[in-house]
């Protein structure tokens, strides 16, 4: 009954369709609240007590950090679901959702390292959660560059799939890392079981920037797996009608 289920409504013809109906409404109102976010965090909230003005970069880094997990976590949820169910539009996702993870991660570091430089007084330093992040964007890019690397897809899928199901070990450390050793980045300071730590002041802008990068972020996916499809069914006779 699941499997029956999972084939009715994730087909990539369905899909497709659903993605150029819902669109335009998630890119247009994550835009606007992105940027609202982004002008309130910069300009309205008050200076930081210890960082000064430097702590305002956590409006991208936070987001960007968020996301960089969150979409590896969504590829191994795709992976499990292709390997144990065999549906087509979760493979087409693992590699649609790759090159945008490895993006945002790319994004987290170079934030971070911005960040590091007037809070820690260095660019770069082998910390535990810094580390664990590079592991994470070198995944990435090992996990196209695996893909790429098969002229047959079947194979390519199936091999990638394993591959990003082992590598999710990496997303506990990362998220951990702060708690389970001695480092120089801060712990969370919002979480699902405790009170936030940061001012509301800044907390409120800091959601709305997390909510609107993922829906400009969910949009990059979207995009990237249509590109997929359309490659990948190219031979369909409902791809041509597409069109």
């Amino acid at each position: 009954m699941i499997k029956k289920f999972i084939h009715q409504f994730a087909s990539p013809k369905t899909y497709l369709y659903q993605v150029n109906r819902f669109y335009p409404y998630i890119f247009y109102s994550s835009l606007v609240i992105y940027i609202i976010s982004l002008i309130w965090g910069l300009f309205f909230t008050p200076e930081d007590f210890v960082q000064g003005n430097s702590y305002r970069i956590i409006y991208l880094h936070v987001p960007a950090s968020f996301l960089s997990q969150s979409l590896y976590l969504a590829m191994a949820v795709a992976s499990v679901t292709y390997l144990v169910w065999r549906v087509k539009l979760a493979a087409y996702l693992i590699i649609a959702i790759a090159p945008i993870g490895a993006m945002t991660t790319f994004i987290a570091l170079i934030s971070g390292s911005i960040w590091g430089i007037p809070t820690w007084g260095t660019w770069w330093q082998w910390d535990a959660r810094i580390t664990s992040t590079l592991i994470l964007f070198i995944m990435y890019l090992g996990l196209i560059s695996l893909h790429n690397s098969f002229s047959n897809f079947e194979k390519a899928d199936k091999l990638t799939s394993w591959l990003v199901i082992i590598g999710a070990v990496n997303i506990p450390i990362i998220k951990k890392s702060v708690d389970w050793w001695s480092t120089l980045h801060q712990s969370a300071s919002i979480t699902l079981t405790e009170k936030p730590t940061i001012d509301v002041l800044m907390l409120y802008p800091l959601i709305g920037s997390i909510i609107g990068f993922l829906g400009l972020i969910t949009c990059l996916v979207l995009t990237s797996s249509k590109y997929q499809i359309l490659i990948r069914e190219k031979t369909k006779s409902w791809i041509r009608d597409y069109v």
